[in-house]
């Protein structure tokens, strides 16, 4: 398998990477989160207060490189996607209507929502969050995925110890790109953080390009990768 990682803006590094020449695109790109509103509450003090764990800024920020918008990275995006291929977006539901019109306005046809149950909640006021959205893409024509017998939700517990704020499972990931994919098809993370959907690539025989602007998660990404792809190779 191959492997390119690639330590920059994406903005400026996708323009590297030839029109139609990607299999799969699978991304977690960077978003506003829901904040935990003030502390001044009229329920201050009992059950209908903060909940204990939420968030107390009202930035919307999780990290420092996380103002990119749909609109900046969809049409890049679809510009690089064979055709008759997927793209699976994950968002949350503030920016889910600007990622859809995003991805109309690309180009990109709709398959639908699919949803990671998490195993861990985000506290809220609002009903506590235990699932993940993600935009299932396509860039006709349709292709069937490899497993029609999959569900819209796929349930993976959400990681310990994480090397990023927002890394996902790595079985999460092998979901989709078994389902999206071929051996030896190409794969592109363009938000690549700590390097799981690299990770996920190098498991299933996959090659990959992975994106990232932070230096500090670009290296985590190398070693991560670098191991899945060692033991792989001596399996």
């Amino acid at each position: 398998m191959k492997n390119l990682l690639l330590n920059g803006d994406f903005l400026d590094v996708i323009k590297g990477v030839k029109d139609s020449s990607v299999d799969l695109v699978l991304t977690d790109p960077p978003f506003r989160v829901i904040a935990g509103g003030s502390n001044e509450s009229p329920f201050k003090g009992n059950a209908r207060g903060r909940p204990r764990g939420i968030l107390t800024k009202n930035d919307g920020r999780l990290f420092k490189h996380n103002d990119i918008t749909p609109s900046e990275y969809m049409p890049e995006l679809y510009r690089v996607l064979k055709p008759g291929r997927d793209a699976y977006v994950m968002t949350n539901n503030l920016t889910l209507a600007s990622l859809l019109e995003a991805g109309d306005a690309a180009g990109f046809k709709r398959h639908g929502l699919l949803f990671w149950i998490k195993n861990t909640r985000t506290p809220s006021r609002w009903y506590m969050k235990n699932t993940e959205l993600v935009v299932y893409l396509y860039k006709p024509p349709a292709r069937a995925i490899n497993d029609p017998r999959s569900k819209q939700t796929f349930e993976a517990t959400n990681p310990r110890n994480k090397s990023h704020p927002t890394e996902k499972p790595v079985e999460l990931m092998e979901h989709y790109v078994l389902n999206s994919t071929e051996p030896g098809w190409l794969v592109l993370d363009p938000f690549m953080g700590s390097g799981t959907t690299g990770v996920a690539c190098a498991n299933t025989g996959r090659d990959f390009i992975g994106i990232e602007i932070d230096q500090n998660y670009f290296t985590v990404a190398k070693a991560r990768l670098a191991e899945a792809t060692s033991q792989r190779e001596a399996a």
